[in-house]
């Protein structure tokens, strides 16, 4: 994915984010969503920093159940907990989300 973004771009995403920047400043000086920022470090290797955000403890099978094709939304009603929170968990754990209207077929 990191192919169509310039190299040097890359490079300084890379370089900024290691030095200390969020996802979120980055998004919002270059011209790319926090979600291809996240995917670009992910994809040039990068070691992500656990999010700011305190996050209740995983509950069993709540990642199982998305990467099976559950949505975030109805994972999160399983679960008791709402979208963001439920987002955010999803991705401390790693999953890579899927695009909307996008579902896995099991």
């Amino acid at each position: 994915m990191t192919s169509e973004i310039d190299p040097a771009v890359v490079g300084e995403l890379v370089t900024r984010y290691s030095g200390g920047e969020t996802m979120e400043s980055l998004a919002a000086e270059f011209p790319f969503s926090y979600r291809k920022v996240r995917t670009t470090l992910i994809d040039a290797g990068v070691a992500l920093r656990p999010p700011k955000i305190r996050l209740p403890p995983t509950p069993p099978g709540l990642v199982n159940a998305y990467e099976h094709g559950q949505t975030i939304r109805q994972v999160a009603a399983t679960y008791g907990m709402s979208y963001n929170q439920t987002r955010n968990i999803l991705l401390a754990e790693g999953v890579q989300l899927r695009s909307r209207g996008q579902y896995r077929q099991v």
